[in-house]
């Protein structure tokens, strides 16, 4: 299995650049490989930041990109419940945060919606310092 970079999943996902987009396309159309977390979020980033995709798209995207027969993605039901909260409303990054944080007593934020979001999706405590 082979671990991709952010940039090999926004060309797949994009076309922006063809050359490249069909050089992802051929890599991951032919080989198993690997998304971990951190490039699952830099994705999201990249694409909402860069290419102005909504969340909705995003969710979308990455959720169509996960499925893919070749694609393995770090901790899938982590990564669904993550898009599963950020397509609810939840920002994708902060979803992520929320969801790794499995076995803990709870979550601290200054982020005040945040907080309030959480504790709506999520049962998770959530709390303002």
């Amino acid at each position: 299995m082979l671990a991709i970079d952010t940039n090999i999943i926004v060309r797949y996902l994009t076309r922006d650049d063809p050359k490249q987009a069909a050089q992802a396309r051929a890599l991951i159309d032919r080989e198993d490989v690997f998304v971990c977390m951190t490039v699952l979020l830099e994705a999201a980033w990249v694409l909402q930041a860069t290419y102005e995709y909504s969340r909705r798209q995003v969710v979308t995207a990455l959720r169509d990109f996960a499925g893919l027969p070749h694609v393995t993605i770090e901790d899938p039901g982590l990564a669904a419940q993550a898009l599963a909260w950020a397509e609810a409303g939840m920002d994708l990054a902060d979803a992520l945060h929320l969801a790794k944080t499995r076995g803990c007593d709870g979550f601290a934020t200054f982020d005040r919606r945040f907080a309030r979001v959480a504790a709506k999706l999520a049962g998770i405590a959530v709390r303002v310092p």
